[in-house]
This record gives C-alpha cells, sequence and structure tokens, in this order.
C-alpha cells in the first residue's frame, strides 16, 4: 500500500518501551474514539455502530455523542428571559440514563468487546454582531474536548457547561446581585403604595427588578454565559477539572480544525484553529493528533513538543498523549468508513479497565489509513539527532 496515505502516531509512553515488550507481553488491541449514535446526530444506534466495529475488527469502541447540542440568544438586558434557544438532541436531552443502559446492555451482548461511555462536549461560546445587523456570531461553538469514561448519568447532568439545566452549584456566586434587585423590587413595592407618579414609578421598578431577578438565574451549572465576551481558558479548564474529579478523562478534539468558521442559518459560526490551547490548558489527558484535517500540532518543536518539555521539566503533572479521532456520524459520510482513524492499545488483558488504564498512561498509538488497510507496530526504533 502507498505508504503516503498511511500515518501512525507513537506517544512518549511506547517509546521508551523495548519492542520485545511490545510483541510478547502486551496484545494490541484496536479502538475507534469519537463516534456519534442516534442518541445526538449519529446514523446508528448504540448497537448497531457497535456490531459494524466489531465486523470491521475493532475491539474497543468509544462512543462520544454530544452531551449538550444547544444555541441560545437573549436581548440585552434581559438575555436569560427574553430569548430563543435551537436545542438539538443529545445525551442530555434524550437522558444519560438511556445513554448509559444502551451502552451497557449491547456490552452484554457484546462480552469480547470493551465499550465506553463518554461525550463530546462545547463548554462555551459567547455571542458578538447583531441579529438585526445580520451579523451575529457565535465564537468558539465548535471549541470542542471529548470526555472519556464517565459512568454515571449525574456525571453527564452536571457538566459545568452552557445550558445544561438546573443546578444550585453557582447560587452563592449569584448571591449578591439577587440581594440588590430583590432590594430595589421591595422598593418599587413601596412605592407602588403611594398615589402620583410615585406609584408609576413603583411599579416600573418592581417589573424592570423581578425581571433582573429572573434574568440572574443563579440555578445554572457554569458560572459563564455567552453574553460577557471570550474568558480565555477558565471554562474549558473547569470543565477539565470537573471530568478529572470524576475519574474520566479530556482530550481536546480537532485542534486545527478548518471547518469552524461558516455560516449555519441565520448567524455565523466562528471557531478559527485553536492549538494553543494545548499550552494554555492544564491537567488534560490528550488531544486529536490525527484526523481528518492536515495537522502541524505534531510537529518538531510545535505545540505537542513544548508540553512535553514542560512536563519533562518539572512545569507540568503530567505528560499529554495524542490519539486518533473519527468524528464518525455515518458510514461513507466525506467519503470516511468506519475505522479510518484507529488507536491501538497496548494491554495485558482485553478489559475495559486495562484499555481505560493503557488510554491514561499513554500505551498507545494513534493511526490514520483507509479501511481495511491497517497498520500493526512490531518493531520500532530511536536514535539521537544524526546516528545512524
Amino acid at each position: 500500500m502507498p505508504l503516503k496515505k498511511l500515518f501512525v502516531l507513537i506517544p512518549f509512553a511506547i517509546i521508551f518501551t523495548a519492542h520485545s515488550v511490545i510483541a510478547v507481553d502486551y496484545l494490541q488491541v484496536p479502538g475507534l474514539i469519537d463516534t456519534r449514535t442516534t442518541f445526538s446526530d449519529g446514523d446508528l444506534d448504540v448497537e448497531s455502530l457497535a456490531r459494524l466495529a466489531k465486523k470491521r475488527g475493532f475491539d474497543a469502541l468509544f462512543y462520544n455523542d454530544h452531551d449538550r447540542m444547544a444555541l441560545a440568544y437573549g436581548l440585552f438586558p434581559f438575555e436569560n428571559v427574553f430569548r430563543y434557544k435551537k436545542e438539538l438532541n443529545s445525551v442530555n436531552k434524550v437522558g444519560a440514563e438511556k445513554y448509559l443502559a444502551a451502552i451497557n446492555s449491547t456490552s452484554n451482548k457484546y462480552p469480547d468487546m470493551a465499550l465506553i461511555p463518554g461525550s463530546e462536549t462545547v463548554p462555551f461560546y459567547y455571542w458578538k454582531g447583531s441579529y438585526f445587523k445580520k451579523n451575529l456570531t457565535a465564537h468558539d461553538h465548535e471549541k470542542r474536548i471529548l470526555i472519556i469514561g464517565l459512568e454515571n448519568p449525574e456525571d453527564y447532568k452536571n457538566l459545568p457547561i452552557l445550558h445544561n439545566g438546573f443546578s444550585t452549584r453557582y447560587l452563592k456566586d449569584f448571591l449578591p446581585k439577587i440581594f440588590i434587585f430583590l432590594g430595589a423590587f421591595i422598593l418599587g413595592i413601596v412605592l407602588i403604595m403611594e398615589r402620583g407618579i410615585s406609584r408609576i414609578a413603583g411599579i416600573i421598578v418592581s417589573l424592570v427588578s423581578l425581571l433582573l431577578v429572573i434574568n440572574t438565574y443563579p440555578f445554572r451549572n457554569s458560572p459563564y454565559d455567552p453574553y460577557h465576551g471570550d474568558q480565555g481558558i477558565a471554562p474549558y479548564q473547569l470543565l477539565i477539572d470537573y471530568v478529572n474529579a470524576k475519574g474520566g478523562m479530556t482530550f481536546w478534539n480537532y485542534p486545527e480544525t478548518r471547518s469552524g468558521v461558516r455560516k449555519l442559518g441565520p448567524i455565523f459560526i466562528e471557531t478559527p484553529p485553536y492549538p494553543e490551547v494545548l499550552e494554555q490548558a492544564k491537567n488534560y489527558t490528550g488531544f486529536a493528533a490525527l484526523y481528518g484535517e492536515n495537522v502541524t500540532i505534531t510537529e518538531p518543536g510545535h505545540e505537542w513538543d513544548r508540553v512535553l518539555l514542560e512536563f519533562c521539566n518539572g512545569v507540568r503533572e503530567r505528560p499529554m498523549w495524542g490519539i486518533s479521532t473519527a468524528d464518525f456520524h455515518k458510514d461513507g459520510e466525506s467519503g470516511e468508513k468506519l475505522g479510518n482513524y484507529p488507536t491501538v492499545f497496548l494491554v495485558r488483558n482485553q478489559t475495559k479497565k486495562d484499555i481505560l488504564s493503557a488510554m491514561q498512561a499513554g500505551r498507545m498509538y494513534a493511526c490514520r489509513g483507509k479501511y481495511p488497510q491497517r497498520i500493526v507496530l512490531d518493531d520500532f526504533s530511536i536514535c539521537s539527532v544524526g546516528c545512524e
């Protein structure tokens, strides 16, 4: 097969492992990461996707349906009161319990496969422009993170992302603002008891202050909203820290995507490539190093090298691994087939626990090819610059 069509990415953890150990002591388990089902915008249901993956020789399958697919735009200064919201199918809309139950049920039917739940998430986006000027733009709506290994439905319901339901987690942060608006509301009620213009003023004050109380909406899973501009890495780091605390893993997805700038109905989407997040964020597990784009982030001296050097120098607590992500929705879509973007795990036992441990430790290598072509890493060598 033409070598120019096949690529393999080997993390440091494997580079420092002897090839004899790979060949003898470890099983090489091919897996597929970043797949969608009918729980969000995929074409196949959970079981049909597992059946197809098994038929094509894959023993590990990672489900990454969208955990919440929503956009909402409100009118200033009552954005949370007078707003339009568009929400599509997702894990949390359909129900995380149903999602995990479907994966567990399918696991029972395919006991020789490791079926691992997760999601793809958009922690944050922000608006610029105006609907009335026809330049309303959602920035960073395509800046996405893969979540892997969360098994509890509540962990999905409480993800710190925009539009993710009811929570009292940040209630105390909004209480000062609420008390101010409630004070104004009480003042309005007092003025209503007067006569003449004071009563009219009281009605206006009480109505506006009540709307402001409602608009504050403290019962949210994220302390951020889409109306106060770019918040830097903070919303994403909040998500990463949350998933780590729940025992899951996070991977930056498509950091050099070219499809994040486009028109979407009456609005615009503006998400330019974001390789800089690898250096801005910390304690994430890794990133998509091979997918359907021309990736430069893995080139010598670029972002991946720099964060690995920070780890080696003690600046970071953990290294970051590269994986291959399929972005699979439908077989044959955009000329891609399920199996073109495998990640191979090196494990002693072909279990879900061992595969997740290998992923956490970087005992894996990412590939890109054309199914049914398959790269198998049997041997490799390393040497310093200039060696034979």
